[in-house]
């Protein structure tokens, strides 16, 4: 194989091979063979079709497959010659009008030199699910089945007020016209705090205005960084009702017994799988930060910091999307605001493959499986999810490289300088 690596940054290689010719043309050859025999065209029997028929048929996508394999293979095997690791994806082009000579440009894996994870001071908090987080999880439960009727009285805290209201800063009016309606919880979050709050007391046809400062950020323009006078009118106040908790409500909950003690074991299952997400999500995050700090002055490679940058924006962009909110013309350039996070998500996604690598850390098989077990246990028909991911490679790839990563991250944490502190349930599930 012809091959050779050209240095054209700190971190960005250039390699320049060619595929080899002889081993192309059997492949295509094998593979117009093999299709000979089973190929079926209008006018010939089953493998008596003549060999350029099957070659102007079938010849150019054979030749586009076998170019695409060996491409990749040959790619692969130059970056195990040279002994390359690379951080990121290749950008593979054709050199010239030569079909079978490529240039790949990429980048390489940083030097981290010593990594001594025993030096790092690791904080891992500890939290156990409690009969009180159960309750409450019940109460919650009742709060969603909750149903509504006439309070009678002024709002207070968990009542839900139907509103008419019209906001005015100076010449500006909001509606220009007649006024806005809408509903809220109050104590939900729902609506800018102070007017949530300045529901309270109102009853039923009461009006009153409040002044409120809303922060130079906020998501109407017109009012942004303004003191602006908020005129609400209680249209009706009504209070909550909470259903019992009784076989009929522990059934809608998928406990077909309606036996309360069942439905107290899979609350507290439910609880301990959220409690160990968050609690690897802290160590995830302290050990991360631990990595940060060591190894800030290491350059990361540009490219797959911006790639990263990139698909963060994109991410928020989306968010924002699916909750309602317009996020307008994106800026060519609007990835610029992510590049330190991206660094660091990059800086510690290497490291980490690094200190697997270098402690010849391997997938552990039995934790996929738990691990996809448990993600099944939340779905109402557990096998299906299993055997969804079984059968999608893109699927049983993420899930394996996360739990890699919870085994790398578990790694170093018990082997760096740790505290344990304990936190609740309520305190820990807090991101």
């Amino acid at each position: 194989m012809q091959a050779s690596i050209e240095t054209t940054g700190t971190l960005e290689r250039r390699l320049t091979f060619t595929l080899p010719e002889e081993r192309l043309e059997t492949h295509i050859g094998g593979r117009l063979r093999e299709v000979a025999r089973t190929a079926r065209i209008k006018g010939f029997r089953p493998g008596k079709i003549p060999p350029k028929v099957i070659e102007q048929r079938f010849g150019p996508q054979i030749r586009a497959e076998a170019l695409d394999g060996l491409l990749r293979e040959t790619f692969d095997s130059a970056v195990r010659e040279h002994e390359l690791r690379l951080a990121g994806n290749p950008r593979i082009d054709r050199a010239g009008d030569n079909e079978l000579q490529f240039v790949a440009t990429f980048e390489v894996v940083p030097e981290f030199g010593d990594i001594d994870v025993a030096k790092l001071e690791v904080i891992r908090h500890t939290a156990e699910v409690t009969d009180a987080d159960i309750e409450q999880m019940i109460e919650n439960l009742r709060l969603q089945r909750r149903t509504w009727q006439p309070a009678g009285r002024a709002a207070q805290d968990g009542d839900l007020v139907t509103l008419e209201t019209w906001s005015q800063a100076g010449d500006e009016r909001l509606p220009a016209e007649g006024v806005e309606k809408g509903s809220s919880v109050i104590g939900s979050g729902v609506m800018f705090p102070a007017i949530e709050q300045g529901l309270v007391g109102l009853s039923k046809d009461e009006e009153k205005t409040l002044t409120v400062d809303f922060p130079a950020d906020w998501r109407v323009p017109q009012f942004a960084g303004k003191q602006v006078q908020v005129h609400v009118k209680a249209v009706e106040v009504a209070a909550p009702v909470l259903p019992e908790v009784d076989k009929e409500f522990i059934k809608s909950f998928g406990v077909k017994s309606g036996d309360a003690e069942q439905f107290r074991k899979d609350i507290r299952i439910n609880l301990e799988r959220e409690l160990k997400g968050a609690l690897m999500n802290r160590l995830r995050r302290e050990v991360g930060e631990q990595l940060i700090a060591a190894y800030a002055s290491v350059e990361m490679p540009p490219r797959l910091v911006e790639n990263e940058a990139r698909s963060m924006l994109a991410q928020q962009v989306e968010q924002m999307r699916r909750s309602g909110r317009d996020p307008g013309q994106v800026p060519d350039d609007a990835h610029q605001g992510f590049v330190d996070a991206a660094r660091k998500r990059v800086l510690v996604g290497l490291l980490v493959g690094e200190v697997a690598r270098r402690n010849e850390l391997r997938l552990d098989p039995k934790r996929v499986s738990e691990t996809l077990r448990l993600i099944a246990s939340t779905y109402e028909e557990p096998e299906q999810v299993i055997e969804m991911y079984r059968n999608d490679p893109q699927l049983m790839g993420g899930l394996q490289s996360r739990v890699m990563e919870e085994q790398v991250i578990d790694w170093i944490a018990e082997r760096a300088k740790h505290t344990e502190q304990a936190m609740t349930f309520q305190e820990a599930i807090r991101q």
